[in-house]
């Protein structure tokens, strides 16, 4: 009998023509964890207002990224799921699946079903818990698996922010820079409503979160909170790369409105500009493969706003892709979810 390993991101349009961006942006805003008021609302919301608004204007943004493979989330996934294979042997069976678009997480589990596999470990690609995306995928996975007439074990790895071998890849990642050249250093994730930081706060013993101090430290009362785990991130990515305090901030980017979690990355790189900073790096923990947000929204953009206010130049650390150290991260993953028997086969 052999382990399914399912990995998952978030998604991609199919194409970067309008009307496959529509079908995206459209499956991914009715998501009701992603936006999460009342059902009447979030229809005439995204289906009235902001997906025919935004549809063509994403298009166009797409297409300065799509490559002559594809979507780069898409193409750097595949290469995940291929190399993880490689190195966790024929006792294994991955696949890949998108929460929205293709291939589609029931794709996926269906191989693995028609595998025969004996136990699935679920991998949604997001080191950082959130309702929305790791929440969201989970749901996904469980839906189409509840279906099936035998159900195998199910092992899920819900969150993996501060694991050694993940930082270890972000860190090796990194050493490709010459930390010498630059000012300042930017930790960007993806931004939140604050209100899902509110809610998460709210199923661990109440109303602790504040949206401030509280996400110094890791505890059990923040454990899943989106925004602990990423500051935490960059503690620990700070430490190992021996970046000073005074050089470095934790930053929110992709917000939608001025009630998602501060502060902002775009923000916080014209301030930076402003006040004499001349070259600036930026990290994007948030993401394993690049993406719109890293390649375009982090790599032009950003550097677009830092040179328009006084800043030479925005460098980005690439995500993690499929460098070796991010697939032997991925591989222990795995082997520490399978127990000491499947680990003895390899």
């Amino acid at each position: 009998m052999k382990t399914g390993v399912l990995l998952i991101n978030l998604g991609t349009p199919n194409s970067p023509s309008t009307s496959d961006v529509r079908k995206y942006l459209t499956q991914f805003l009715n998501d009701p964890r992603v936006i999460d008021i009342h059902p009447v609302g979030r229809f005439f919301l995204v289906n009235g207002i902001i997906v025919p608004f935004r549809a063509s204007k994403s298009a166009k943004l797409y297409q300065h990224i799509w490559t002559k493979e594809g979507s780069p989330l898409l193409t750097n996934s595949i290469k995940q799921k291929e190399l993880l294979q490689k190195a966790l042997g024929n006792s294994y069976v991955v696949e890949l699946g998108m929460r929205y678009q293709n291939p589609s997480i029931e794709s996926a589990l269906n191989k693995l079903r028609e595998a025969r596999v004996e136990q699935i470990i679920i991998i949604p690609l997001y080191p950082q818990y959130a309702s929305s995306s790791t929440g969201s995928s989970v749901d996904e996975a469980l839906r189409c698996i509840q279906k099936w007439e035998v159900t195998p074990t199910v092992k899920i790895i819900s969150k993996f922010y501060d694991d050694p071998h993940f930082i270890d890849a972000c860190v090796a990642v990194a050493q490709k820079y010459n930390f010498s050249e630059y000012d300042y250093f930017i930790f960007s994730y993806h931004g939140l409503p604050e209100r899902h930081i509110m809610k998460g706060s709210a199923h661990y013993g109440g109303n602790t979160c504040k949206l401030g101090r509280c996400c110094e430290s890791i505890t059990k009362n923040n454990q899943y909170c989106y925004r602990a785990n990423c500051f935490e991130t960059t503690r620990q990515l700070v430490k190992r790369l021996n970046i000073p305090e005074g050089k470095y901030e934790t930053t929110f980017q992709s917000r939608l409105n001025d009630k998602w979690i501060k502060p902002y990355s775009d923000k916080v790189v014209e301030q930076k500009a402003k006040e004499g900073i001349k070259r600036m790096l930026i990290f994007s923990p948030a993401f394993t493969a690049d993406c719109l947000e890293t390649i375009y929204e982090i790599g032009t953009e950003y550097d677009e706003i830092f040179k328009e206010h006084g800043g030479d130049k925005v460098t980005l650390v690439e995500s993690l892709n499929d460098h070796p150290k991010w697939i032997e991260a991925l591989k222990n993953m795995v082997l520490a979810n399978v127990g000491v028997l499947e680990q003895k086969k390899l």
